[in-house]
């Protein structure tokens, strides 16, 4: 292990998540928890008439690896889209277990100490999780109004 865990980029981030206020009207909602330890993360969105995420709010409750996740996350979300989000979700799982390149997004690379430590990989994609999960919603229920 070369690099902290925590390091203080990772409590930067932890200590200052964008739009960590819920959404009053979200398009979709979707909370993930992470049963290895507890913590839990709830995504609402918004999306545009293209399917692109135009708002978004979170609720935290997360270790400080959990949280500088979802900062990164609440960071670059706007204007993505449900397959983005998908992809940047399915690269971080592959990335942290050892099997693939780091997701295209950016600042993601922070978390790299935390690829040693597997019992804290569920956190760490709590908030990529829920926001693929709650973009697909929202666009779904936009095809559907």
């Amino acid at each position: 292990m070369n690099a902290p865990l925590y390091n203080a980029e990772i409590l930067r981030l932890a200590a200052s998540i964008p739009h960590h206020e819920r959404l009053t009207h979200a398009a979709a909602t979707a909370e993930k928890r992470s049963p290895v330890c507890g913590s839990r993360v709830t995504v609402d969105v918004g999306v545009d008439e293209q399917g692109r995420v135009d708002a978004v709010g979170l609720l935290v409750r997360a270790c400080a690896l959990g949280q500088a996740s979802a900062s990164l996350l609440a960071a670059h979300i706007l204007g993505r889209t449900p397959e983005d989000l998908a992809a940047a979700r399915d690269a971080l799982a592959a990335w942290l277990s050892g099997e693939g390149m780091a997701p295209d997004w950016p600042g993601i690379d922070v978390l790299a100490p935390a690829r040693d430590y597997s019992a804290r990989h569920a956190s760490i994609r709590l908030a990529f999780e829920a926001a693929a999960e709650a973009a697909e919603q929202a666009v779904k229920a936009r095809a559907h109004a």
